[in-house]
């Protein structure tokens, strides 16, 4: 194996927002054919339908998303949510939030990863977290939901979704139609490649 260079921390931040958007798309679009039924039927899971889950990480990004941004109050954000009752809808509106960490990533530097969010928690009390740290809290709250709601649609009459290919460069040939759905071309989100 060739040595490799070391990885920028800003540039894998910008693929985990690309990598996100791209695997809750390609979700989105395999739970297009359930009905409204099924997609609110209860299912074993943290939430209990798989729209209580995808509204559960669409207001959850949308909160987060607003520290990131230091915009005022993001508590604020959570508290006004108001969850989505058709697939289109929440699809539409998860799509704006990806695309908001999206270009929140391609600002990052190396400084502004170490910035300081403040994150309001109720009570008066400030959780404050690094940038990076905040943002890995982020995709991993996200990938846990998307997993579940993965296990859920074992339930029903959909195939879950191949959703890991999204990371590695070596492994651009498995999100070509991905990533030209995106509009994206894969030199700029992963580099070079593998």
């Amino acid at each position: 194996m060739d040595e490799l260079d070391a990885i920028d921390l800003p540039a894998y931040l910008r693929i985990q927002s690309h990598a996100n958007l791209l695997m809750n798309r390609r979700l989105h679009a395999a739970m297009a054919p359930l009905t409204a039924a099924e997609l609110q039927a209860p299912r074993t899971g943290f939430f209990p339908t798989l729209m209580a889950t995808l509204n559960h990480i669409l207001g959850v990004d949308q909160y987060y998303i607003a520290a990131l941004c230091c915009e005022p109050e993001p508590d604020q954000v959570w508290h006004r949510f108001v969850p989505a009752q058709t697939l289109s809808e929440l699809a539409a509106a998860q799509l704006i939030s990806d695309q908001r960490l999206v270009v929140f990533a391609a600002a990052l530097d190396a400084a502004a990863c170490s910035r300081s969010v403040q994150m309001p928690r109720g009570g008066g009390r400030v959780q404050r977290d690094r940038v990076a740290h905040v943002m890995a809290h982020l995709f991993m709250h996200q990938t846990h939901h998307r997993g579940q709601v993965h296990a859920m649609l074992s339930g029903t009459s959909v195939a879950p979704p191949q959703l890991d290919e999204f990371m590695m460069p070596s492994e651009a040939h498995l999100r070509v139609p991905d990533m030209a759905r995106a509009g994206w071309l894969e030199a700029q989100v992963y580099g070079s490649g593998g």
